[in-house]
C-alpha cells in the first residue's frame, strides 16, 4: 500500500481516565501486561504495509517517545519516511495552548500534511484497541471511489460515541453525535482513510473559519455539501480506552481466550517494543489462576483474575484478585487488593488491603508507596 500514509492521533487523554493519565497520554499507557495502548494503530499500520507514518503529540510525551523511538519495532525505522514523532508546530492566531480538536490538531502540522508525497492518509486514534485489516479498508475505499470511508465497529462500547448510518447504497446516509448504548448504525471508531486533496481542503476551511471539531465541522459541513463517504466495517474486537471503568474492562477482557484470540489475531500481529526479561517465577505455595503476567516477576501469593506486567513483585501470602498491575510494582505479604489497577513503580506495604468493584476499581497512582 504505498500510497497510504498514516497519522495517528496521539496528544490527548479523556478526563475519566484520571490518574492514569497524569503523567501520560492515553496512547502511551501500558495494557494486557506488556503493550501501550498505540501498539494497535502502529501495528495495524504496518500489517497493511504502511510505513510512513506520522504521530501527533502536544504534551506529556515523554513516556510516548520513550515507547516509539525510531520506530524500528514497527518496520518503521527508515532512512526516508517512517515513523515521525510531530509536536505542535505552532500556528499564531489559530492554536492556543491545547487543542480544542482533531482539526486543530491537524493544522498544528500542517507542513507535515501538506508534504505527504501519497495519494491516501489514513486517521486513527492512538487511543483505541483494535486490530484493523487496514489492507481490506484500503482496497475497498479505492474500489469505491469515494474520497473518505469511515472505519467503523460493530461493537457498542459503553461510551458516548459517533455513528454512522448506511443509506440504500451502504454509503453514509446519517451521521449521529455522541450516542450511548444501543442504537442505529455503526459505531465510529474515529479512524478514517481520505484523500490526502481533501483532508488538505477541509484543513484549509477549518482555519479560516476558527473551526476546531473533524465531526461536528469537517464531517458535518461536507455531508451537508452533498459529500458522499463509504463504510468499512470492522467486526473483530475493539474498546476504546477513554475512562478508567473502559481500561479496566479491556484488561479484563484479555482474560476470555476468544476475545483475545480475536484481538491478537497470527494474520496480524501486535508488535511492541522489546523488554528484555527472564521468566517469572513461581514460588512453591504460588497460585496463578486465570491470570496474564509478564516476564521477570516473582510470585510468592495468590493471584486471581489478574494483569500484571512485567517485573511485579507479589510476595508470600498476598492476595491479589480482579487487579491490573503495572511494572516495577511490589505487593507486600498478606496484603488483600480486590478490583485495583496500581500503576508503575508503587509499593503496597505489609497486609495492606485496598478493595474497590467492578464498576469503579480503585487506581493507585504511579510511584505511590501505601
Amino acid at each position: 500500500m504505498k500510497d497510504f500514509h498514516g497519522i495517528i492521533f496521539a496528544y490527548s487523554a479523556s478526563p475519566e481516565l484520571r490518574e492514569l493519565v497524569s503523567h501520560r497520554t492515553a496512547a502511551s499507557m501500558p495494557i494486557f501486561g506488556r503493550y501501550r495502548v498505540i501498539d494497535f494503530a502502529l501495528s495495524s499500520l504496518m500489517n497493511a504495509g504502511i510505513h510512513d507514518v506520522g504521530v501527533i503529540m502536544q504534551r506529556d510525551y515523554q513516556s510516548l517517545m520513550d515507547h516509539v523511538r525510531n520506530g524500528k519495532s514497527w518496520d518503521m525505522s527508515r532512512k526516508d519516511g517512517g515513523v515521525r514523532l510531530l509536536p505542535p508546530f505552532g500556528m499564531p492566531g489559530y492554536h492556543s495552548g491545547n487543542y480544542f480538536g482533531t482539526m486543530e490538531a491537524l493544522n498544528g502540522v500542517g507542513d507535515y500534511i501538506r508534504d505527504i508525497p501519497q495519494k491516501y492518509v489514513v486517521l486513527l486514534l492512538g487511543s483505541m484497541c483494535a486490530n484493523l485489516d487496514l489492507t481490506a479498508a484500503g482496497e475497498q475505499h479505492i474500489r469505491s471511489g469515494l474520497p473518505i470511508t469511515a472505519i467503523c465497529s460493530d461493537k457498542t462500547p459503553a461510551a458516548p460515541q459517533h455513528r454512522y448510518v448506511p443509506g440504500p447504497d451502504g454509503t453514509v446516509g446519517r451521521v449521529l453525535f455522541y450516542r450511548e448504548g444501543e442504537c442505529e448504525g455503526y459505531t465510529s471508531t474515529e479512524g478514517y482513510i481520505i484523500d490526502k486533496e481533501l483532508l488538505v481542503k477541509m484543513m484549509d476551511e477549518c482555519a479560516a473559519r476558527n473551526l476546531y471539531r473533524f465531526h461536528r465541522d469537517a464531517i458535518a459541513e461536507y455531508l451537508a455539501k452533498g459529500g458522499r463517504m463509504g463504510i468499512y466495517l470492522h467486526k473483530g474486537y475493539y474498546m476504546p480506552i477513554r475512562s478508567v471503568d473502559l481500561y479496566y474492562r479491556a484488561n479484563r477482557d484479555m482474560l476470555d481466550p476468544d476475545k483475545r484470540h480475536d484481538l491478537f489475531t497470527p494474520a496480524r500481529p501486535v508488535r511492541t517494543r522489546h523488554h528484555e526479561g527472564v521468566s517469572t517465577y513461581y514460588g512453591e505455595d504460588a497460585v496463578s489462576i486465570n491470570s496474564l503476567v509478564g516476564d521477570n516477576c516473582r510470585i510468592l501469593g495468590k493471584i486471581e483474575n489478574c494483569v500484571l506486567s512485567t517485573e511485579v513483585v507479589v510476595e508470600e501470602g498476598a492476595c491479589l484478585k480482579d487487579c491490573v498491575i503495572m511494572r516495577h510494582t511490589t505487593i507486600g505479604a498478606g496484603a488483600q487488593l480486590e478490583y485495583v489497577i496500581a500503576d508503575k513503580d508503587c509499593t503496597l506495604a505489609p497486609d495492606t488491603v485496598l478493595k474497590g468493584n467492578e464498576k469503579l476499581p480503585l487506581v493507585i497512582p504511579k510511584g505511590s508507596h501505601i
